[in-house]
């Protein structure tokens, strides 16, 4: 039976919705904590499906329904000691963005070629949210889905954008073929002859189009490292430690002492092992992110306790402090600790993070939320990129979600880092997936960059990356470890290197296109308009 027009669209209002948000849930299943990264281009083909030739608003609210599906969960860790007030608030907000590319895709899916205009419209909304505001939030982006399988290799050549369109490439494609099917089978009787074989031969083509961008991910491995550390330049030995935290949570430098403590001792437990020829002596030892919650400028107990552990090892130590200054500010800073001369060369974080390390706008949030007062004394942002040279090791450092933003990489790399080096603190987020989703980041960045990564966690997860996105040594959260590995010092550059964000603009540039191209007045309406 078949009903007004206002009627049938009620009725299929539910079906779309719920199709949106299964897409939402089936993403999230692709990401670190379920890794079942061969269902991530199902996100985009579910929201394709959804607002296909609906309208904008249509579009708007399927895209919000996929976006809350996937990043409420995905971003729940963000609530684990201050509430659910910030993490919903997060969670909408990036929900937000999937609105607008809802919105976008559906009306450009009446365009000719759609799933490829689609597809470069995802990775015009990541870009837009991984810059907007405040310097953006890009967690959740579909390439970061790809730890493993043909789409990562796609990293060395256009980053992290080129892997995402790549997912949503495979997920459109595979739209329009359920489309092009849909078609053929539910014509009425009278047109099947007509529209079926053209139909099926469509559906096929589009299905031959996500296995070849399959096949080609699959073919770009062959000229990209392998697995191997120790290929591709000098080696240097390097040391990860990861000290632990007397307890999890946001007081856990409650204890500060402690967790300085913990990484100077297992520093001494290393040198020992060196001494009694168990470890090679690691030419460089890395910890992590608020490993010295004490300033050891103005502490001289600090800066005592950091030279032991400096002088037993025998070696510089790259050390994660947070240090008093400028002014009324407080810097998270990695520190060159050297075991002759102390205290050396510094890099202070580029990219503090809105609303967990300094509050903008602070008396208008706190209307909203007192948990903004959790953050006493605002960190400031740093001007230099973060190139280290320790005992002639370069090391390009990153603190915690740098890792995330592109340009960041990208300029540690630019500046002759021979490796990456993450160091993070993931005490506050307990044990959730956020340490695996950040491990995922880096995964990523050592096939985009061609370089081995050492992640240095305060409380996990730590681990060594190879150039291919394999982990090498990982630890487990809340329990201290200690990694000894030869790393190579590479000098090459990727094809996304030399690249820079030129692949990001230039998809950008083409689902902008496609969208004016959409919002294009039709011919009928402009003549009718002419006419009047």
């Amino acid at each position: 039976m078949t009903g007004p027009p206002a009627a049938r669209g009620r009725v299929r209002w539910p079906w779309r919705t719920l199709l949106a948000a299964a897409g939402g849930l089936v993403l999230l299943l692709a990401f670190p904590g379920y890794d079942l990264v061969a269902l991530a281009p199902l996100g985009p083909a579910a929201l394709a499906l959804a607002v296909h030739r609906q309208r904008a608003r249509s579009g708007l609210w399927l895209g919000l329904v996929l976006g809350l599906a996937f990043f409420v969960p995905l971003l729940s860790w963000s609530g684990t000691y201050v509430g659910w007030f910030p993490w919903l608030a997060l969670g909408i907000f990036q929900a937000s963005y999937v609105a607008l590319l809802g919105a976008a895709t559906a009306l450009t899916s009446r365009l000719r070629w759609w799933p490829l205009w689609t597809a470069a419209l995802w990775v015009a909304d990541e870009a837009l949210r991984g810059r907007l505001p405040f310097g953006g939030f890009p967690w959740g982006r579909l390439g970061f889905s790809q730890t493993e399988g043909p789409l990562l290799s796609l990293a060395a050549y256009g980053g992290v954008p080129l892997v995402g369109f790549a997912v949503a490439l495979v997920g459109t494609s595979l739209a329009a073929a359920v489309l092009a099917l849909r078609r053929a089978w539910h014509d009425p009787p009278d047109r099947r002859a007509v529209v079926r074989h053209p139909a099926v031969r469509r559906a096929a083509l589009a299905a031959a189009g996500a296995l070849a961008v399959l096949l080609t991910g699959a073919l770009a491995w062959l000229p990209l490292p392998g697995a191997s550390l120790t290929e591709g330049g000098p080696t240097a030995t390097v040391a990860v430690i990861q000290g632990d935290v007397p307890r999890a949570g946001l007081d856990f430098n409650a204890q500060r002492r402690a967790v300085l403590d913990n990484h100077v001792q297992r520093t001494l437990e290393l040198a020992g092992r060196v001494a009694a020829g168990e470890e090679p002596r690691p030419d460089v030892v890395v910890w992590p992110e608020n490993s010295s919650d004490i300033d050891p400028y103005t502490n001289a107990d600090a800066a005592r306790q950091i030279d032991r552990a400096a002088a037993a090892i025998g070696a510089p130590i790259l050390v994660g402090a947070v240090v008093d200054g400028p002014g009324e500010y407080v810097s998270n800073t990695a520190i060159v600790w050297d075991p002759a001369e102390g205290p050396g060369d510094t890099y202070v974080k580029r990219h503090p993070v809105p609303f967990g390390e300094y509050i903008p706008h602070r008396s208008f949030f706190r209307l909203f939320s007192d948990k903004v007062d959790l953050v006493r004394r605002d960190f400031t942002a740093g001007d230099e990129v973060g190139v280290l040279d320790l005992g002639g090791v370069r090391l390009g450092d990153l603190i915690c979600f740098e890792i995330v933003y592109d340009g960041l990489t990208r300029d540690v790399v630019q500046g002759g880092a021979g490796m990456l080096v993450v160091q993070t603190n993931n005490a506050t987020f307990g044990y959730t997936d956020e340490s695996e989703q950040q491990l995922a980041l880096s995964r990523l960045r050592a096939v985009e960059q061609g370089r081995s990564v050492v992640v240095a966690a305060t409380s996990g997860i730590s681990a060594v990356v190879a150039p291919d996105g394999s982990v090498v040594r990982s630890s487990e959260l809340f329990e201290p470890a200690v990694f000894v590995e030869e790393i190579a010092q590479r000098d090459t550059a990727t094809i996304a290197q030399r690249a820079g964000a030129a692949p990001e603009w230039l998809l950008t540039a083409v689902g902008a296109a496609a969208l004016l191209v959409a919002l294009r007045p039709a011919p009928g309406r402009q003549r009718g308009r002419g006419g009047a």
